[in-house]
């Protein structure tokens, strides 16, 4: 029988299995994930579920049934601690298990603060997983003090649960601005603006000196010799890719786990798809952190290991949800030279462009905007950008030209 073992049981790993047995697939199917629930959604950890609007159960992908339902063994607080490439077996405590095809669905690990700078301090997040959000959810209270480390969207999104729930909320970016690394000065302002209407206080251009306290943290001291207090910190500077068993087992790595056009690694019978892998895209090579491409890449994975030969096309699409705005990027805004900004009846988008070419689009409440630049982006089409920044442009007519 045909033994399929999937390691990382979030959103790629579930997607994957799925897509096998919704497939047709009749081998041996094994997912196997360290932390001791079903698969589930890691978006609303950090919103709905810290507020309180969602329950465990609804954060589950599917029920725990499904699984025994379709014949898939999921292995739950399990941990592989090596794979054998050559002898095709990976390592689970003293068992040994073979596979045909193995699928890295590792995801990717936050970075944390150092210890020698107060990281290993009691009262020190980072929002990541469930028990990440467990941990912390206890001290979201009414006038409580929280530092906020990093100014990216999972620092942002964390300030405005914190905002919303009455929290006292400093956030400090050591950037000269917020979401400096993945967005334009423009959507930069859009959101300072938005967090300091809801009493935030952004600091930006400041770095972290180190964070106070004896055994738990109490405050901090910045780069710029000032000192706040703290009830407690949330990191929010970055991920990297999980990719150690990955390099133990002699696969490639470049930015991640490297795969070609149809998500085979450089060792035989080894896929990686979601956060861990970087794939050929147009010219390059890229690593999308999103749950769509966990989804897709994934499915397509799947597909490949019942023999389709099917390369993948990233479409790439992400969202981010803070206050009452709900923010959707279409496309990836590398090497823009141009942002044209559009705004009216409460929603505002921001269209990147590169020379004549359209590269991506920043949609705050602005739902139609983001799908027609998303329908132009995948479809090769460049507004003029004179075009876009006319309000009177009837946008649904530029699909059309």
């Amino acid at each position: 029988m045909h033994k399929v073992i999937v390691i990382g049981a979030g959103q790629a790993g579930a997607s994957c299995v799925a897509k096998l047995r919704n497939g047709g697939f009749e081998g041996a199917v094994t997912l196997i994930g360290e932390e001791p629930v079903p698969p589930y959604q890691r978006p609303p950890l950090s919103k709905a579920y810290l507020m309180g609007d969602m329950a465990l159960e609804r954060l589950f992908l599917r029920p725990e049934s499904f699984y025994a339902e379709h014949d898939i063994d999921l292995r739950m607080s399990t941990r592989v601690t090596a794979i054998d490439a050559a002898a095709q077996t990976v390592s689970v405590g003293d068992a040994v298990l073979p596979y045909d095809d193995l699928v890295l669905a590792t995801g990717s690990t936050p970075n944390r603060l150092p210890e020698a700078i107060g990281g290993a301090l009691d009262g020190v997040f980072v929002v990541r997983d469930l028990a990440d959000v467990d941990a912390m959810a206890p001290r979201f209270k009414d006038g409580a003090k929280v530092l906020i480390v990093g100014g990216g969207y999972i620092g942002l999104e964390a300030a405005s649960v914190a905002a919303k729930l009455g929290l006292d909320v400093t956030l400090v970016e050591m950037a000269d601005r917020i979401l400096q690394r993945v967005a334009a000065p423009q959507t930069s302002d859009f959101f300072r603006t938005l967090h300091t209407n809801h009493g935030v206080d952004i600091r930006e251009g400041v770095g972290l000196d180190r964070l106070l306290g004896e055994g738990a943290v109490t405050g901090a001291r910045l780069t710029d010799g000032s000192e706040i207090d703290a009830d407690f910190v949330i990191v929010g500077v970055g991920i990297r890719p999980a990719t150690a068993l990955a390099e133990e087992a002699g696969v490639t790595l470049d930015n991640g786990i490297q795969t070609d056009a149809q998500g085979r690694t450089s060792c035989a019978q080894i896929w990686a798809a979601g956060d861990c892998a970087s794939f050929p895209y147009r010219d390059a090579r890229i690593r999308l952190e999103s749950v769509p491409n966990a989804i897709d890449q994934a499915e397509c994975v799947a597909e490949n290991i019942m023999g389709a030969g099917k390369s993948y096309v990233a479409k790439p699409w992400f969202w981010s949800d803070q206050y009452d705005v709900k923010l959707q990027i279409a496309g990836l805004n590398t090497g823009y030279d141009r942002v044209v900004t559009r705004a009216g009846d409460g929603a505002t988008s921001f269209w990147y462009y590169r020379g004549a070419e359209l590269l991506a689009v920043d949609a705050a409440n602005d739902p139609r905007g983001y799908m027609i630049g998303k329908r132009l982006i995948e479809a090769g089409k460049s507004p003029a950008p004179e075009l876009i920044a006319d309000m009177g442009t009837d946008m649904k007519a530029l699909l059309k030209s």
